[in-house]
């Protein structure tokens, strides 16, 4: 987990159910994990809140019983992260996997690699772990960089033979 703190200007509107208060920003967040807390500063008031973050959407939950009743409709302000952002890690299987099969991992948004991941992490065997992993790897398309580096090595080699 980083060291470092983030700050993160967020946007969105008040939304209350069951009695309690949410702030639900108007993009999500990318890169932070759900369920950490953080400190919502909005002008000179700072609230504590829980972060979650489902597959599209990104709410913010006082930690405290407060609500936020007193705001208005839509605000704006900025979210505290002491935790900062981080992207998760890839398994050093799949990410063998990929680049044997000349597939690149980074053509995956933030909501596919979470599903893989997840997907991933959820294989109860090894068999099914390398089940998912070719799964994963195949749905992945080729990386023409790499064609491309493989067309160049070839042409290089070649280039070489016609010298000698």
């Amino acid at each position: 987990m980083p060291a470092s703190a983030t700050n993160v200007a967020i946007a969105g509107w008040v939304s209350h159910a069951e009695g309690r208060s949410q702030l639900v920003l108007a993009e999500r967040l990318g890169g932070h994990d759900t369920f950490l807390t953080g400190v919502l500063q909005l002008g000179d008031r700072r609230v504590a809140v829980r972060i979650i973050t489902l597959d599209d959407v990104t709410v913010l939950r006082p930690v405290a019983p407060e609500t936020f009743a007193d705001l208005a409709a839509t605000c704006s302000g900025v979210l505290h992260l002491p935790h900062g952002s981080r992207r998760r890690a890839i398994p050093a299987d799949l990410a063998a996997a990929a680049s044997r099969h000349q597939r690149a991992l980074d053509h995956l948004d933030d909501a596919e690699l979470r599903y893989a991941l997840t997907f991933l992490e959820e294989a109860t065997t090894s068999h099914i772990r390398q089940a998912r992993i070719d799964a994963i790897v195949a749905a992945i398309p080729v990386d023409a960089r790499a064609g491309q580096a493989t067309d160049e090595a070839a042409r290089s080699r070649q280039g070489s033979a016609n010298v000698g």
